[in-house]
């Protein structure tokens, strides 16, 4: 019965629990905080491997057919250093503030299935990047029930401040 009272507790408005004491009873509270850590952790690990080619080489990866993308004579090798400042800046992005950084790394998502889907031959990948892309949605859906989890906020004043 105690649990039950603390669920309907925290999943009311206003709420008096801490964060603390709201992530062990709410499931919903559960859910965006482990899409957040994911979705922060795994774009910038993936980013800082475009400079480190641990996991892969990540210039097998480019569609020759987005070659116009690629400003002036900028080659492919350099192209993925960006590639992995833009997955770094979109983790960040969702550490500080997960309503927009979920959208980012979302939109990434659907560039990097483009990507694929052009290459032919890795179809597979892109079907879980689409399951990736569905959940990066569910985060974004899920931070704005949760807005008072961001790390950052602006007071009345304008200035940021932490969040307790």
């Amino acid at each position: 019965m105690a649990h039950d009272t603390a669920v309907q507790q925290s999943l009311t408005p206003g709420s008096s629990l801490s964060s603390m004491q709201r992530l062990k009873v709410d499931p919903g509270f559960q859910a965006f905080w482990a899409l957040r850590i994911g979705f922060t952790a795994l774009p910038i690990l993936m980013g800082a491997d475009k400079f480190a080619h641990v996991l892969a080489n990540w210039d097998q990866y480019y569609a020759p057919r987005l070659d116009w993308l690629l400003p002036g004579s900028m080659s492919v090798h350099t192209a993925m250093y960006i590639v992995g400042i833009i997955e770094i800046v979109a983790g960040l992005a969702v550490l500080l503030e997960p309503r927009i950084g979920s959208l980012l790394v979302a939109g990434w998502l659907v560039g990097i299935m483009v990507d694929l889907v052009l290459l032919s031959h890795h179809g597979d990948i892109a079907l879980r990047d689409f399951g990736l892309f569905l959940a990066a949605l569910t985060l974004a859906r899920l931070a704005w029930a949760f807005p008072e989890s961001g790390i950052v906020r602006v007071t009345s004043a304008g200035h940021p401040s932490a969040r307790g």
